[in-house]
């Protein structure tokens, strides 16, 4: 579709929309719809039920949805990293058999990278997958694994060859986990949610074909994911805000929702929620403090240009660049805003931050997000491992003495 341009797309999507949209449909026949035309991830390659649009028209798409209400394909959870990543590097029975079901949210899915033993040192994953027949089979643990209770396939990184250097010997799998030999256990937090789980596989099984790339591939196949993942951390989404709408694929979508977006309820406190902070100046009188209005103004000004960082990363996404280090920019900037925002939280409210329950500063609201917010530092690679990518991708410096080469069999491990 080269040479197609905005308006082109809005007429054209705008007239499928009037022909096809319909709210008294059930959600998986529409979204099968989408699948089959294309609109329901249009940047996605024709041959895998897109329509080959540039990044940068999507948003056209979809503020056509929007003006009608249409819902759009599934995007909640883990299953757009597993779109992205089987796009990039998936053969083509992997994008037959899971991008459509993907789409129809029929499929939940989840990440299987971190492990116990290695903290933020991903390639130092044990977890191993050993070829016994026509099929892997797995044994190991992963942790902080969010929706691997409800999911009904993995993005899972184990390692397949114990004589290679730590990064050579890991393969990316898609795992099912709805069989025997995987067995999944809920984490309780400190802020009182249980998003996360860790992981038991005891000679759990993985066709061949379920391999993704090749044997040996699986560092830079993961690679993929967490450029997408920690783009998504850049903290530029917000809560949608729907009006009342009728009709059944609006009851259908919302129970999804309600099911697929649990486990994520708490992350608006995870990110600060600097959205708040002017408005409890305000309400506690705090506003008229000279030094919590410094902080304030302090803050305010790193979270926009953390904000203005991300959409130029975004824009440079948009105009087909790969993605590079600046979703570890992104990421680290988010850390540095939500501890700014969970001190400032803390100026405004003094002790009464320490209150939880309905009676509590904003119903619990101000203490969640003071025990949440470490939490942004941590998930998807910390702020230790940002700012490494950040000097010696982006500032050219030289890479830290390594004392882990060699066979993985070899280099010691906690």
């Amino acid at each position: 579709m080269s040479g197609i341009n905005e308006a082109e797309v809005r007429a054209e999507v705008r007239k499928w929309l009037k022909a096809n949209w319909d709210p008294n449909r059930s959600l998986v026949e529409w979204r099968n719809m989408l699948a089959d035309s294309g609109w329901g991830m249009p940047h996605w390659p024709e041959q895998w039920y897109g329509r080959g649009l540039p990044v940068g028209l999507v948003r056209v798409v979809e503020e056509e949805f929007a003006a009608v209400g249409a819902v759009g394909a599934a995007k909640s959870g883990v299953r757009l990293l597993a779109a992205a990543t089987l796009l990039e590097h998936g053969s083509d029975h992997q994008k037959k058999k899971f991008l459509r079901r993907i789409i129809t949210g029929e499929d939940g899915w989840c990440q299987l990278f971190s492990e116990p033993g290695s903290g933020s040192d991903l390639a130092g994953a044990t977890t191993r997958a050993d070829l016994v027949g026509d099929f892997w089979i797995v044994n190991g643990q992963k942790v902080w694994n969010t929706s691997a209770h409800h999911a009904d396939y993995g993005l899972l990184l184990a390692r397949t060859d114990w004589d290679a250097p730590k990064h050579e010997g890991l393969s990316y799998f898609v795992i099912e986990m709805r069989q025997p030999g995987v067995e999944v256990q809920p984490l309780r937090q400190m802020n009182g949610h249980a998003s996360f789980n860790q992981v038991f596989f005891t000679d759990a099984r993985i066709p061949p074909e379920h391999l993704v790339g090749r044997v040996g591939d699986g560092w830079k196949v993961a690679m993929t994911t967490l450029a997408h993942e920690r783009r998504g951390a850049d903290g530029l989404s917000s809560p949608s805000r729907r009006g009342a709408r009728v009709g059944r694929i609006y009851e259908e979508e919302k129970a999804e929702l309600e099911t697929a977006m649990e486990p994520y309820k708490w992350y608006p406190q995870r990110a600060g929620r600097v959205d708040l902070i002017i408005e409890r100046a305000k309400e506690t009188g705090r506003n008229k403090d000279p030094i919590v209005r410094q902080e304030i103004a302090r803050l305010m000004t790193l979270a926009k240009c953390a904000e203005w960082t991300a959409r130029r990363a975004r824009a440079a996404h948009q105009h087909g660049r790969p993605q590079g280090p600046e979703g570890s920019l992104g990421k680290l900037a988010a850390s540095h805003v939500a501890r700014a925002c969970s001190h400032v939280h803390t100026l405004i409210t003094g002790t009464a931050a320490m209150l939880t329950g309905m009676d509590s500063p904003r119903e619990g609201i101000i203490a969640e997000i003071l025990v949440s917010v470490p939490a942004v530092s941590i998930a998807g690679g910390t702020d230790e491992i940002q700012r490494n990518i950040i000097g010696e991708r982006v500032l050219g410096l030289p890479k830290e003495p390594r004392f882990d080469t060699g066979p993985f069999r070899n280099v010691r491990r906690n």
